[in-house]
């Protein structure tokens, strides 16, 4: 009798929450695997569960099916690259006048500053393509495809330091723990190619800079199997990915077998739905022991597309060599491909220190969107460029006719996107003439958002996921879709 009751006291109060209102999270997961089988035919619409709209299919017709997302952390400064301020020449050295600041803050590195020295750009501006598009010398190669490009010039967030404005742009939240746009896609539209994961990260490799964390790439509270994959180049792309010496694949496969076959029995009894995520995370990493070293190994490339990309591709872990990898995961169908480079934050040695940022990814950049244009896969790929937020009008510290720094600015900056669905030769949004703040069409980091999921044929507002009581989304409570951007 009291082994019973001493039982029954087991089962507790989690187990309770696991087996009704965890358990619908099973059948969203079980529905990403296979979405008929579980619901039985078309039944997905009558179910309210979270984000249960999507599942696999998209609200409307997507014009992109999926995105390569260049992140160029640290924040590359606007006015030496795309944002052409003559007026900051001319005043070079002169005070930024407080009507144009007007009050805003500033982070604490410039805050004790007792001048503010407007900084010219000192390198040569030109405007190119039929489009016009202002583009300095520092960009010949992004300069010859500006006609492909759709600039925006207004965005701005509200986060001044790197580790919440990255968080923010790559979640929709300042704070950690929301899952990344990679995550929310793989969650809401499934993959399509089941030997690769929907969501796949490459990092340059020996950047320093501001650190890059995994939650940047991460599921948050989403299941885990949609968090971002981390390809590396050497000899173990996936970290504890190949079977250890002495176990072959077919060992492996009846391991795997006897393994599932154990968790699905303790998945029929608590039906959490973390169980059957890791389920599909040792079926995939059984699959990816063979599909990733046959993507990361580029050696049939012809030698044009190497010299298209510039000698650097030919080494692992460089931009310009991730540049060719995310085109060889665009044509497998890998939904969400972000790469990261750091080294854009320059509160010094500016001059120096952007012409070697831009060496490294001008050229790789370029490369890829024609590269994806020639093989007819930009028309249905969405390929973004930007940071974090912009840089400053003004010097951080002393100003030199050959050195300055600017600091980190929010209230303005520029990114370009091309391919699927958005204008060509085209730029949206207008900075004042001292390129402080933005004075026509402002983008907010939500908006972008909505826009982006938009192009993957998702409602932003639509696509959600109840946690903690509230239904949590990509753009928060905020975002409009910017419809002058698209086709």
């Amino acid at each position: 009798m009291h082994h019973c009751h001493h039982h029954n006291e087991k089962y507790t109060r989690r187990d309770f929450l696991t087996k009704t209102s965890l358990g619908l999270g099973a059948l969203t997961l079980s529905s990403l695997i296979d979405p008929l089988k579980a619901f039985g035919g078309n039944k997905l619409q009558n179910l309210n569960l979270p984000g249960s709209d999507l599942l696999g299919k998209t609200h409307f017709p997507a014009k992109a099916k999926r995105v390569i997302y260049l992140l160029q952390s640290g924040a590359p400064s606007q006015l030496d690259l795309f944002d052409h301020k003559p007026l900051l020449n001319k005043m070079n050295g002169q005070e930024l006048p407080d009507s144009v600041r007007g009050g805003q803050r500033v982070t604490g590195m410039t805050a004790g500053q007792a001048s503010f020295p407007l900084a010219g750009s000192p390198f040569s501006f030109q405007q190119r393509g039929e489009s016009g598009a202002w583009v300095s010398e520092l960009m010949p190669y992004t300069a010859q495809i500006v006609d492909e490009l759709c600039f925006v010039k207004s965005m701005y967030t509200e986060a001044i330091n790197h580790d919440p404005a990255v968080t923010f742009i790559q979640t929709g939240s300042q704070f950690p723990g929301r899952p990344s746009i990679g995550s929310w896609l793989s969650y809401g539209l499934g993959t399509d190619n089941e030997n690769l994961p929907s969501f796949v990260v490459l990092v340059t490799k020996n950047k320093t800079g501001q650190p890059l964390y995994a939650r940047l790439w991460g599921n948050g509270f989403l299941p885990s199997e949609h968090q971002g994959v981390q390809f590396r180049a050497g000899k173990n792309p996936v970290l504890y990915l190949t079977n250890p010496p002495g176990v072959d694949p077919m060992a492996r496969r009846q391991q795997l077998d006897y393994l599932k076959e154990l968790q699905q029995k303790q998945y029929d009894e608590l039906e959490d739905p973390e169980i059957s995520a890791r389920i599909a995370q040792y079926e995939m990493a059984y699959r990816l022991q063979t599909s990733v070293p046959e993507i990361m190994d580029t050696s049939a490339e012809p030698d044009h597309i190497y010299e298209m990309y510039g000698e650097d591709s030919r080494k692992p872990g460089t931009y310009a060599a991730n540049c060719l990898l995310a085109r060889r995961l665009a044509e497998k169908d890998v939904k969400f491909i972000q790469l990261y480079h750091q080294g854009w934050d320059q509160h010094g040695n500016l001059p120096n220190a952007i012409r070697t940022q831009c060496k490294e990814t001008d050229q790789p950049t370029a490369a890829l969107i024609m590269d994806l244009k020639q093989r007819g896969l930009l028309d249905d790929t969405l390929v973004i460029w930007g940071g974090e937020f912009g840089r400053t009008n003004y010097s951080q510290g002393k100003l030199t006719a050959t050195n300055f720094g600017r600091d980190h600015h929010a209230q303005c900056y520029t990114i370009f996107m091309a391919g699927a669905g958005v204008k060509k030769g085209f730029s949206y949004g207008a900075t004042d003439e001292f390129g402080y703040n933005v004075v026509q069409n402002p983008v907010h980091i939500h908006d972008f958002q909505a826009t982006l999921l938009h192009l993957l044929g998702v409602d932003h507002e639509r696509l959600t996921f109840k946690f903690q009581g509230r239904r949590y989304r990509l753009t928060d409570v905020h975002g409009n879709v910017v419809k002058d951007l698209l086709t």
